[in-house]
């Protein structure tokens, strides 16, 4: 592979992995496995039966957990220990199929780690927003299109790297703009939570009322809260 390929695939791999690591093994694996692309020796191993198998079996189960609003944050959080590491791994791997020295290297594990952890912040906070809502549509809808994006960025990175690589700077300057946002609106959810399980609201979000709030009324202004954030 040319080294422009090489390098698209370690940004591809490093960020599919923040997305769903199995996925991304699989797809790599297949890849190796079908011959489209080279492995490098490091990660030659992608393409052994043993590895795509315990892939698959983790997608499987990635691919239910995922749909079931709760569990996926509960799943997200376990995983903010696997795929942010595997994603540095991945990125190195493919590093090490251009020749370049041991320190360029770390630094491709280091973006790598990097990507991934954005990529993986990025899905995390947004299926927790998500579960705020009173149905699970939602849950199917984002997760099949995380599976599809990851299935598709790979095969992008592969076969038209400059196009992916441009989509990658694009989805970085996007989440740049959309993690503050994420962020306040959880600490919103964290809050509507604490005061569904107390009962009541603050003085500051009653305006200057002491009046308590059933949690009826704090539901709905959470829901409410969360239909403005998205409009904006």
């Amino acid at each position: 592979m040319e080294t422009v390929e090489l390098i698209s695939l370690m940004l591809g791999a490093a960020w599919a992995s923040g997305i769903n690591l199995y996925a991304a093994v699989l797809v790599l694996g297949y890849f190796g496995t079908t011959g489209q692309i080279a492995l490098p020796e490091e990660l030659s191993l992608l393409t052994d039966p043993t590895v795509m198998l315990a892939a698959g079996v983790m997608y499987f189960v990635e691919f239910f957990a995922d749909k079931v609003p709760g569990v996926d944050t509960g799943w997200d959080a376990l995983h903010t220990f696997i795929r942010i590491p595997a994603g540095a791994v991945l990125a190195a791997g493919m590093a090490s199929g251009i020749d370049v020295s041991g320190a360029t290297e770390f630094a491709a594990l280091l973006v790598g780690g990097g990507l991934a952890a954005t990529s993986h912040a990025t899905k995390a906070g947004t299926r927790a927003l998500i579960n705020t809502s009173p149905e699970p549509v939602t849950n199917w809808t984002a997760s099949i299109t995380e599976d599809l994006a990851v299935i598709g960025g790979l095969w992008a990175a592969l076969n038209h790297p400059w196009v992916f690589i441009i989509a990658l700077v694009l989805f970085i300057i996007l989440v740049a703009w959309l993690l503050p946002k994420i962020w306040r609106a959880l600490k919103r959810v964290a809050r509507a939570i604490g005061n569904f399980f107390s009962g009541s609201k603050n003085s500051a979000d009653n305006l200057g009322e002491n009046k308590p709030r059933s949690r009826q009324d704090i539901l709905q202004q959470l829901y409410h809260d969360n239909g403005k954030q998205d409009s904006t």
